[in-house]
């Protein structure tokens, strides 16, 4: 009998996360892979032009899609500014409905401005959508030299 008491109180406490958990939503199955999606980017490069009083020979601007890269957590496509051969903003075309890509999002966009480069850490708790920014990043920058 006092083996009952703590027994049913540990079981309940094992269940307590089971029955919390939601699952995400806005989650998508895709048959492509991301290697597959890699392998054969389609990048598009378009220029537009400045409305700011400075002159288009010193800050000749640059905007650069990347690659939509499908995840198990929903597609990442990011859209890259430069200003010459400097990074000036990112911002997200695609990305998961989702709590840690939602916060993961400004994060990756700082490193991304601090770094100038896609060679920056992934965020905890969203690797899948941070490996997708990275590699949406990369086909961005090689598209813009191209």
């Amino acid at each position: 009998m006092k083996r009952v008491i703590p027994v049913l109180v540990l079981s309940v406490a094992g269940l307590i996360p089971v029955w919390r958990y939601e699952p995400s939503l806005g989650t998508t199955t895709s048959t492509t892979t991301t290697t597959e999606a890699v392998s054969t980017p389609t990048p598009t490069a378009t220029a537009s032009s400045s409305g700011s009083t400075s002159t288009p020979s010193t800050s000749s601007k640059k905007v650069v899609q990347g690659t939509a890269i499908n995840t198990s957590k929903g597609t990442v496509q990011v859209r890259v500014t430069f200003e010459g051969d400097k990074i000036s903003s990112v911002s997200m075309l695609q990305q998961p409905d989702h709590p840690q890509t939602t916060a993961a999002v400004p994060v990756l966009i700082e490193e991304t401005l601090k770094a100038q480069s896609s060679k920056i850490d992934t965020v905890s708790g969203a690797t899948i959508t941070s490996d997708a920014y990275v590699q949406s990043l990369q086909a961005a920058i090689d598209a813009k030299g191209a």
